[in-house]
């Protein structure tokens, strides 16, 4: 059974940092891509970044580039998200999920079957 577990949530000031962790289990990392979202209150879910395996290429949504950054330790079924000079506007529940049959690095919520339960940040102005 795949699992993804997100951690590394909580609550920063404005222009503080936080590192969000999810892992993988349950599967064979090879070729797949993992994409980070959130979703605020009264707010549809939206895509932050994403990750593909076969060659390491990512993604940002505008809102968060120069400030993001994704990365992989495929030894340890982890991937990251780096997240610098954070803003109120970032304050949302953060999800990670896994494409098992990935199309180049997308961030559209459909490409992606597999979901973790969610991570809360919070950012205090």
């Amino acid at each position: 059974e795949v699992q993804l577990v997100e951690s590394g949530g909580g609550l920063v000031q404005a222009g503080g940092s936080l590192r969000l962790s999810c892992a993988a289990s349950g599967f064979t990392f090879d070729d797949y891509a993992i994409g980070w979202f959130r979703q605020a209150p009264g707010k549809e879910r939206e895509g932050v970044s994403c990750i593909r395996s076969s060659d390491g290429s990512t993604k940002y949504a505008d809102s968060v580039k120069g400030r993001f950054t994704i990365s992989s330790d495929n030894a340890k079924n982890t991937v990251y998200l780096q997240m610098n000079s954070l803003k109120p506007e970032d304050t949302a529940v953060y999800y990670c999920a896994l494409d098992l049959i990935p199309w180049g690095s997308s961030l559209a919520l459909k490409s992606y079957d597999y979901w973790g339960q969610g991570t809360q940040v919070t950012v205090s102005s």
